[in-house]
Formats: structure tokens, C-alpha cells, sequence
């Protein structure tokens, strides 16, 4: 009796432990959902927007212009931010703030990439902090799912009103609170 029950135990925490690994690869390598907050993204992604990061791109060094991408934030490594890729190494960006008259520029330096956020004006991205590197970027976001799960490709929102966006798969869906 007392032998059957270790063994279905420990055969319990084999599968635990085997399911738990296969979840932290997932999550490492592959992909993960990620709630985006604050308005720095705005229209694109809104506050409390869910959307999905895949990790691949960043492996295989894949990251555009253009890009939405989930990174470390380089004040704070335990926070992570979500802003649009401007600059690519090598590239010329703008360093200053759209109300400044007089516009400045800098290269992004080898390794980095310059980011910043859709909403200009309420945004605290590479402007500030200057170009990250590229090591801290997380992911790509390649997904968004809102209330009724509206899934497209996020790229192709650049520059694109929020109302136009609303041509795609939309799923109702009453499990998700959010």
C-alpha cells in the first residue's frame, strides 16, 4: 500500500517537474503573453493590451525597423518596456523631442538599437535613455489580443489609425476578464 503511493507520488513530481521544464523552454525560447501598460504606445497598443512576444526573432538576430519589441528596460532590469524600433546600428535617428525647433540627430552605435514609443508626447524611450543594447531586447511582439481577441499582425499597424486596425479576425470571447 505504502509502496503504491510513493509511487504514484514520485510519479506525480516526474511529471510535474517534466511539464514544468517544457513550459520554462516555451517561455524562454519560444514565446510569451505579455500585459503591456501605460499610454507610451498609444494607439497601436493601449493600456492593459495583451499581446504575444515571440523569442525567435531576437535569436536569430531578425529584428527591423518597424518592429514592435518587448525589452529590459535600462533604468530599471526588473521592468520590462514595450516601444516601437526606430534605428538599427549604423542608422541616423532624431534625438529630439517633436516640440523642439531645433532638431538634433546621433547615430545608433554598433550592438544597439533605438527605440521609441507611438505616442511621442507621453513616451520616455531612447531619447532619454539613449540607444539600448541589443541584448536587452526580450522579444517581438507578433500578436495582440484585446477584449474580443483581435489577432493580427502588429507590424503592419505602423502609421495606421486605430479605427483601420479593426478589419481583422475578431473571436468573441467570454473567458478572458480583461
Amino acid at each position: 500500500m505504502f509502496r503504491r503511493v510513493l509511487g504514484k507520488t514520485l510519479g506525480f513530481v516526474g511529471y510535474t517537474i517534466q511539464y514544468g521544464c517544457i513550459a520554462h523552454c516555451a517561455f524562454e525560447y519560444i514565446g510569451e503573453f505579455v500585459v503591456c501598460s501605460g499610454p507610451s504606445m498609444e494607439p497601436t497598443i493601449i493600456n492593459h493590451d495583451v499581446v504575444f512576444s515571440e523569442r525567435m526573432s531576437r535569436h536569430l538576430c531578425k529584428i527591423q525597423k518597424g518592429d514592435i519589441v518587448i525589452a529590459k528596460s535600462p533604468y530599471d532590469p526588473n521592468m520590462n518596456i514595450c516601444k516601437r524600433v526606430i534605428g538599427l546600428e549604423g542608422d541616423k535617428v532624431c534625438t529630439s523631442s517633436p516640440s523642439d525647433l531645433f532638431k538634433t540627430h546621433t547615430y545608433v552605435p554598433k550592438g544597439h538599437v533605438w527605440l521609441e514609443g507611438d505616442n511621442l508626447r507621453n513616451s520616455t524611450d531612447s531619447r532619454s535613455y539613449g540607444p539600448i543594447p541589443y541584448a536587452l531586447i526580450r522579444g517581438r511582439v507578433c500578436l495582440k489580443v484585446t477584449k474580443y481577441i483581435d489577432i493580427y499582425n502588429i507590424k503592419k499597424t505602423a502609421n495606421v489609425s486605430f479605427c483601420n486596425i479593426r478589419k481583422l479576425v475578431m473571436i468573441r470571447s467570454h473567458v478572458y476578464g480583461f
